[in-house]
C-alpha cells in the first residue's frame, strides 16, 4: 500500500461509525505481530522504543535513532503505523517541522505532538506555542495524521475540578489549528470521557488502562 492510500486508510479509521483499537509498538517484531493479529493499523510506544534501547523516556532518544527504528517498523508492516513524536523533537515550530518531514520520509502516516514539557514546575507548554506546531506542520500538506495530544490529566496538569473544562479548551483549540484528532491519555473513566466527547469536536483518543470502558461502552458514548 502506497502511502497516501496508507494515509487515507488511518483517516477513515477515526471516522467510522465504532472505535478502533491501535496497539502500540516498540520495534518491528512487535509491529508484524500485531499485523498478523488482524489489526488495521499500528501506533508506536515512546517509551518502548527508548527503554528497549537502553534510554529513558522523554525525548532521550537521538532523533535520527527514532528515525532508524521507525523505518525498520514501516517497511516490516503493510498496514499505517502512526509514530509517537513527543513533544515534537523541538521547541520551536521550525524545528518540528523539519522532524516531521524526516518522519514521513522514513514511511509513517500519522505523528502524536504532545504538548507536556516535562517541566513539574510548568507541566504544560504555552496553547498558543502548541497551536502554531501543529500549523505549521499542516501547512506541509503531508500525508499524515496530526494526533494532538494534550497531557491535561496525564499529568495533573490542573486543579481536578477545571481539568475537563482545560482539556477541552486545548483540544478544540489545537483542532482550529489542523489537529486531525485529539488523544488524552489519563482519561480513563466513563464519565470523563463522556464529558470530552460531548464537549470535543472530531475524533477523540484515549489511552486503555485498567480502568478504561469496554469498547461497548466507548461506542455508545
Amino acid at each position: 500500500m502506497k502511502p497516501f492510500a496508507k494515509y487515507k486508510a488511518f483517516l477513515d479509521l477515526h471516522h467510522q461509525s465504532g472505535p478502533f483499537v491501535l496497539p502500540n509498538a516498540w520495534d518491528a517484531a512487535s509491529a508484524k505481530a500485531f499485523q498478523n493479529c488482524g489489526f488495521k493499523a499500528v501506533g508506536t510506544t515512546s517509551a518502548g522504543i527508548a527503554m528497549s534501547l537502553g534510554y529513558p523516556d522523554g525525548e532521550h532518544l537521538p532523533f535520527e535513532t527514532l528515525l532508524s527504528v521507525l523505518k525498520t517498523i514501516t517497511d516490516a508492516v503493510d498496514i499505517p503505523v502512526s509514530a509517537d513524536l513527543e513533544a515534537g523533537y523541538g521547541q520551536s515550530p521550525e524545528t518540528v517541522t523539519e522532524n516531521m518531514k524526516k518522519a514521513a520520509a522514513a514511511g509513517v502516516v500519522g505523528i502524536n505532538i504532545e504538548d507536556g514539557t516535562k517541566d513539574p514546575c510548568r507541566p504544560l507548554c504555552d496553547a498558543t506555542l502548541m497551536e502554531e506546531k501543529i500549523t505549521a506542520v499542516k501547512k506541509l500538506n503531508l500525508p499524515v495524521l496530526i494526533n494532538a495530544r494534550t497531557d491535561v490529566y496525564w499529568l495533573n496538569a490542573d486543579d481536578p475540578g477545571s481539568r475537563l473544562q482545560t482539556a477541552v479548551r486545548r483540544a478544540n483549540r489545537y483542532r482550529q489549528a489542523g489537529a486531525d484528532c485529539i488523544f488524552i491519555p489519563g482519561a480513563d473513566d466513563t464519565g470523563t470521557i463522556a464529558g470530552l466527547r460531548k464537549g470535543i469536536f472530531g475524533p477523540l483518543n484515549v489511552l486503555a488502562g485498567s480502568n478504561t470502558p469496554s469498547l461497548q461502552i466507548l461506542s455508545e458514548l
